[in-house]
């Protein structure tokens, strides 16, 4: 009978004056136990609800990301500048216009690894069916996310071929009704351990909990906000609050809004379903009344793109958004072989 887990989940359960969270060590030592298939399935539950019950914390997640990048097979080839994770549900919002800021960013000559598990709970965000409009390659493996990612400067990897075992752990919400830990620690993982990135969360108290996270694993360059859905878009029209690291250092910082209008990323009219991103890029810039144009989208594109710029490292503090307009001007300029700087 497996029952290596069970105390840890004593540590978590004993009841007031008595439990405690995980330390780091002890959270990978338990997210090795499960991964290697050492846990009881309802330890495992029990572990991952008492995590939520109480709130993981910076050491939890850590821990358990370092455990799952553990496992994973050795990257091969230049590693990617920018890790973009995409794990939201998408119920509240519209086409996932951030896979063309991704593109826009790969063009800067960042080389970017997307990847992610879409629920499919809303066909009009659906990441994987809009990846072949965005003109993004969707890779098999690590090696051919590596791959792609020489070649093409950018690449999407699905979590299932990251780690099957992970994506088991995150489908779990289907049983037991609720998210856990396991959706911050694949944002977080990194799995092509990149230089930079950029992530997004539906509740506002998980940017704090992912820098920290990041932090303690290392990673020097990060941007974390509340976008659209749960990803890491920016709504133009409103203030963000943007959570991050740079060389190492935590930031929080508001963002002023970048026009004026009121409209809500799920607004979308049936013209928004995956095909608009096609559509939006290949939009004449020197055309207004362009009837693939659609001013609001591409502010979305360009502010997102703008502060994964900054994240990333090719622009300063503030002056993302004149490099990404910059971009989009010349996204119909030769292939997509990156921009020289």
């Amino acid at each position: 009978m497996k029952t290596d887990l069970a105390p840890f989940v004593r540590i978590l359960g004993r009841g007031p004056g008595r439990s405690r969270s995980l330390t780091r060590d002890e959270a990978f030592d338990a997210m090795r136990l499960i991964l290697n298939d050492q846990a009881a399935p309802e330890a495992t539950g029990a572990l991952l609800m008492l995590m939520r019950m109480r709130g993981e914390t910076a050491d939890e997640v850590a821990g358990f990301a370092e455990a799952l990048r553990a496992t994973l097979p050795n990257w091969t080839g230049p590693r990617p500048g920018l890790d973009w994770p995409s794990y939201a549900a998408g119920r509240t919002r519209g086409a996932p216009w951030f896979l063309l800021s991704a593109r826009l960013v790969a063009r800067a000559g960042v080389p970017v690894l997307l990847h992610g598990w879409n629920s499919h709970q809303n066909p009009v965000a659906d990441v994987r069916q809009a990846l072949t409009a965005a003109g993004i390659p969707l890779a098999a493996t690590l090696s051919d996310a590596a791959d792609q990612i020489a070649n093409r400067g950018i690449a999407y990897l699905p979590l299932e071929e990251i780690s099957p075992k992970a994506l088991a752990l995150l489908k779990l919400r289907n049983v037991l009704g609720l998210r856990s830990a396991v959706n911050t620690v694949c944002r977080v993982m990194n799995p092509g351990q990149a230089a930079a990135s950029v992530q997004g969360v539906f509740h506002p108290p998980y940017r704090a909990l992912q820098q920290d996270a990041c932090a303690l694993m290392g990673l020097r360059n990060m941007s974390v906000i509340k976008g659209g859905g749960g990803e890491f878009e920016r709504h133009p029209d409103k203030d963000i609050q943007l959570f991050g690291l740079t060389d190492g250092t935590a930031f929080d910082r508001r963002v002023p809004a970048l026009t004026e209008g009121h409209r809500r990323l799920a607004e979308a009219a049936p013209a928004h379903g995956p095909d608009a991103l096609a559509r939006l890029w290949a939009a004449d810039n020197a055309t207004e009344t362009d009837e693939t144009d659609d001013p609001f989208a591409r502010d979305v594109v360009i502010g997102t793109a703008a502060l994964a710029l900054e994240c990333a490292g090719r622009a300063a503090q503030g002056k993302g958004r004149d490099l990404a307009e910059t971009l989009w001007a010349a996204r119909h300029d030769g292939h997509d072989a990156p921009i020289p700087a």
